[in-house]
């Protein structure tokens, strides 16, 4: 599996009018529908996990290219529509509380596509993971409050997710796919897209991070919970260790009592490995950065500060930027659609062989 890419929007509030909402839903079916049929569910799939593929797909429906609320919207059209139709996707998850439905969800979903169970527990646990590492092991500032798991009947799968950052007023969009890749925690991600970086990031799935990974899981199987219990701050126990020294920029007030009580916990179920930790429950952003600034006071196992981000209207938006969606056109757009699926599954593939034809045109 890996990350693939990253998404930075501004914060937007607002509704989007049903009006819209009605045609978003219609016509992604089609498109995902028309893509599912030339190229298989996985490349469906994989185009979804691409930022700018999802970005240009939510203009075509006609939302707001810019709007923090491009990846609840568009997730929210896809899921009302292909999950009521047979093409062996289905969509879990969404917004706010929706979120946490997400595993009772792919059980559901996951029974109607005939999987298996070890195959639904393997989905269930990549959904978990993926919104682990973005809110837990790589703490850039945004906190997830949107988080879509879409997946095929062959258990491939893509996580779409979203967090806020309340200081900036931006929202970050996170995309990952399921692929050839063993670890969540060594580069998951493939690229990561947007145009600004944060400063002071705790990224512990970096290279970078690789023995600040191994220390703390070692820390944890020596039962640095308890020793922690017994210190008020982390700078009580560099005093008393006389290794290093915590840098200024470090500095890490009291631990609560939650957060031992989540390292104890982890010690006594002697995790193997980093994957194996930060999948243990409990195992929140705090505890996760008390170790890995413990492991480089202690060890000199430093992990990586680098934020992990790297640098077409079809109908309008509902803003009226670049101008006012068109119904009359937006309406059309379906239908045309529409009508080039139901030939092509009758055999007759002359109106999607002309829409490929203007694909080339277009180049």
């Amino acid at each position: 599996m890996r990350k693939v890419g990253i998404a930075e929007l501004p914060l937007h509030y607002g509704k989007c009018p049903r009006w819209l909402f009605d045609r978003m839903k219609k016509l992604g079916k089609e498109i995902s529908e028309i893509i599912i049929l030339e190229y298989g569910q996985k490349e469906f799939l994989t185009r979804l996990s691409d930022p700018f593929f999802f970005q240009s797909f939510a203009c075509v429906l006609g939302f707001d290219w810019h709007s923090s609320g491009v990846t609840t919207t568009v997730c929210g059209a896809l899921k009302e529509s292909l999950n009521k139709e047979n093409l062996g996707i289905a969509i879990a998850g969404g917004k706010g509380r929706t979120s946490r439905k997400t595993p009772v969800e792919i059980e559901k979903f996951a029974e109607s596509l005939s999987l298996h169970d070890s195959e639904i527990e393997k989905l269930i646990y990549s959904s978990r993971m993926s919104a682990k590492i973005d809110n837990t092991a790589v703490q850039d500032g945004y906190d997830l409050y949107h988080h879509c798991f879409i997946f095929s009947e062959k258990g491939d799968w893509v996580t779409i997710q979203q967090g806020l950052n309340y200081k900036n007023r931006f929202a970050r969009r996170y995309h990952w796919l399921s692929d050839n890749i063993i670890s969540f925690v060594n580069e998951p991600h493939n690229a990561v897209c947007c145009d600004r970086k944060e400063t002071g990031v705790l990224n512990m799935v970096a290279r970078e991070s690789e023995e600040s990974r191994k220390t703390s899981v070692d820390m944890i199987n020596d039962n640095i919970g308890k020793k922690l219990s017994r210190q008020s701050t982390l700078d009580d126990f560099a005093r008393e260790m006389k290794r290093l020294k915590m840098p200024h920029a470090h500095d890490i007030k009291k631990l609560s009592r939650q957060t031992i009580s989540a390292l104890i916990n982890a010690y006594e179920i002697q995790p193997k490995n980093y994957e194996e930790l930060l999948a243990i429950r409990g195992m929140g952003p705090k505890a996760i950065r008390a170790l890995a600034l413990i492991s480089q006071l202690i060890y000199g196992k430093e992990p990586s500060w680098k934020d992990p981000v790297k640098f077409s209207f079809s109908h309008g938006g509902k803003d009226g930027i670049p101008y006012p969606v068109s119904r009359k056109t937006y309406d059309s757009s379906i239908e045309i659609l529409r009508h080039a699926i139901d030939e092509a599954k009758v055999g007759d593939r002359q109106k999607i062989n002309a829409l490929k034809s203007l694909s080339r045109f277009i180049e």
